[in-house]
């Protein structure tokens, strides 16, 4: 492996998780809404969302399935 990145995204689950299984391994799929806030040239406050589709398998779908729903901070 050459390279590695890594992103942290702290924000609010947009829907509820869908769970899919494969062969015995789950598969966790749900958006994550991040908010960026800011005041323009005029001193207005700005909100900018960004959603993200995420998706996480095996433990970790388990961990979701059972924790995360719709509005969850994570």
């Amino acid at each position: 492996m050459k390279g590695f990145n890594k992103v942290i995204l702290a924000g609010n689950v947009g829907r509820d998780p869908q769970i899919q299984t494969f062969d015995g391994r789950k598969k966790a799929s749900f958006s994550l809404a991040t908010t960026t806030k800011y005041r323009d040239k005029d001193g207005s406050l700005k909100e900018i969302t960004d959603w993200h589709n995420i998706v996480v398998w095996g433990n970790l779908a388990e961990i979701v399935e059972g924790y995360v729903r719709k509005g969850t901070p994570l």
